[in-house]
């Protein structure tokens, strides 16, 4: 018997299986296990942590892996040693044949005094939820401080703005900063509109029960902090013994293999790929997914001495939830700005509950089908 590990069952690390899965019944093979590695037996619709109804966000992974042969055992993964094709977990360690590393990313928490106590985060479902407990027994009198106005501070502070008072903090001169000069100018009309105060060129620096210390020596009288500020590759990634870039990630060539190691691939947040000849991956689903069916798809390839296919993804949009505002939807690296308003708003809804979830049938065919190694078309800027 051979055995593909796929370690993690996110966005990446379930395409992965279920592509690898899928090749298996392509190349007609016998006597090769697939079986994903993760904590929790679940596949996490993380990108939707910032919204407050998460009743659709938890999908059991026996609906999805159990149809398709894919076992599932649910364990932290604490260290992989590629020379002896081993990974270490909390219940033991697991031999592989091909390893798929897709372990995601979490969000960097800085010592800052108070804010492991106090703050919160949506990084991940049960953050999430602990969050929306907490906020279920505030007033709307109450100010939320939310730090970090990259996608998910914006998306958060949107959000709660329709509930609470909301101030946004970010350490750069302007909110939006990495969605360019196209899109910003929406961004900040669209949290005038909604109301959320803005706090640029400072930062957090100290968090007790009652309030937020900024850098500027402004104490805002806040019951809740989000922190929503700076993510990294799982740490898991350092015991591969390679490179590792400023965010954690591993170097991989077009195929998804990790550069220097034999028999490991990784996808998702944990792999830096290039998308293009000028720009790597980016820590999202809309590069997590395909990245984790190539990954699948090339792993038994390689394991049975098969055609590998190449990853390029020609196409790159953003799509930002700025609650009942609407949304923008951008094109290109650029982030040229294509649609605003109720009309963007219309496709990060069909993003959001319907592009990236998988099969839900319980159908082999279905779920196999869907894992093929092909890539989507960009989705359309009017839904």
């Amino acid at each position: 018997m051979a055995d593909v590990l796929v370690l993690g069952s996110g966005f990446a690390g379930l395409w992965a299986a279920l592509a690898a899965a899928r090749r298996i019944d392509e190349l007609g093979a016998s006597g090769v296990d697939v079986t994903v590695v993760s904590s929790q037996p679940y596949h996490d619709i993380r990108v939707r942590n910032y919204e407050p109804d998460l009743t659709d966000c938890r999908i059991p992974l026996s609906d999805v892996l159990d149809p398709a042969g894919v076992a599932h055992v649910a364990a932290d993964v604490t260290a992989i040693d590629p020379a002896a094709h081993t990974v270490t977990t909390s219940v033991g360690e697991r031999r592989y044949d091909r390893l798929v590393v897709a372990l995601g990313s979490a969000v960097a928490i800085p010592d800052i005094p108070g804010l492991r106590e106090f703050g919160f985060d949506v990084d991940t479902y049960d953050g999430a939820m602990t969050l929306q407990a907490h906020l279920d027994g505030l007033s709307a009198r109450s100010t939320v401080v939310v730090v970090g106005a990259g996608l998910t501070g914006i998306e958060t502070a949107c959000e709660l703005a329709g509930r609470f008072r909301v101030v946004l903090v970010d350490r750069n001169p302007r909110v939006g900063s990495d969605m360019g000069e196209s899109a910003r100018p929406v961004i900040e009309r669209a949290l005038a509109a909604n109301g959320v105060e803005t706090r640029c060129g400072a930062g957090v620096v100290a968090v007790d029960r009652d309030t937020a210390t900024l850098s500027t020596g402004e104490v805002v009288t806040a019951s809740t902090v989000v922190w929503c500020a700076g993510m990294r590759a799982s740490g898991v990634t350092a015991s591969l013994g390679v490179p590792l870039d400023p965010l954690g990630r591993v170097a991989v060539d077009d195929y998804l293999r990790v550069s220097g190691l034999d028999g490991v691939f990784a996808a998702g947040d944990v792999a830096a790929a290039r998308m293009d000849d000028e720009h790597l991956s980016v820590m999202s689903c809309q590069h997590g997914r395909p990245m984790g069916r190539y990954a699948g798809y090339n792993a038994v390839s390689d394991l049975l001495t098969a055609p590998m296919l190449p990853l390029r993804i020609p196409w790159y949009v953003t799509v930002l939830d700025l609650g009942p505002w609407g949304a923008v939807y951008t094109e290109g690296w650029g982030r040229t700005v294509v649609a605003t308003g109720a009309d963007a708003k219309a496709t990060k809804n069909t993003i959001n509950r319907e592009r990236i979830y998988p099969p839900r049938t319980g159908s082999r065919a279905d779920l196999l089908a869907a894992a093929a190694p092909d890539l989507q078309s960009r989705p359309t800027a009017e839904g």
